[in-house]
């Protein structure tokens, strides 16, 4: 239960985080992709906010044993660049520069009861579920 509180806790305050640098906001992430046109910079001090809050607590995270509430960490093993991960990263990429939105931001945007938010979202775990048929059958 103790895992559940923190997990909504901890994703209210990511949403606040999200809403509050911007991040929800398809036109300025879109400013911010724009390196050749009318570029907004002001998203490159959100993730590297977060790039040097990570890189300094994860030092210490990881000195111990566990996690607190859980029995082990359970951190990524695979470190290969395969095909998979190229396209995936690519798919993303380039839909995150088109609509502007990621995961993360598209779910806290459902709150806003725009269609495209629910468009977005649903056209997310479609793929989502897509890939699952189609990776299992392999």
């Amino acid at each position: 239960m103790k895992g559940v509180i923190v997990g909504l806790v901890s994703g209210v305050i990511f949403s606040f985080g999200l809403v509050f640098s911007g991040m929800t906001n398809p036109s300025k992430v879109i400013g911010f992709l724009d390196i050749f046109g009318n570029w907004d910079p002001s998203l490159a001090f959100v993730m590297g906010g977060a790039v040097c809050f990570n890189l300094v607590s994860f030092r210490f995270i990881l000195k111990r044993d566990n996690p607190l509430l859980e029995k082990k960490f359970d951190l990524p093993s695979k470190r290969d660049i395969d095909k998979n991960l190229l396209i995936g990263a690519s798919i993303f990429g380039v839909g995150w520069g088109l609509i502007g939105i990621c995961p993360g931001p598209s779910i806290v945007n459902i709150v806003t009861l725009h269609l495209n938010s629910f468009l977005f979202v649903g056209s997310m775990i479609a793929g989502m579920a897509l890939f699952k048929i189609l990776n299992s059958s392999s």
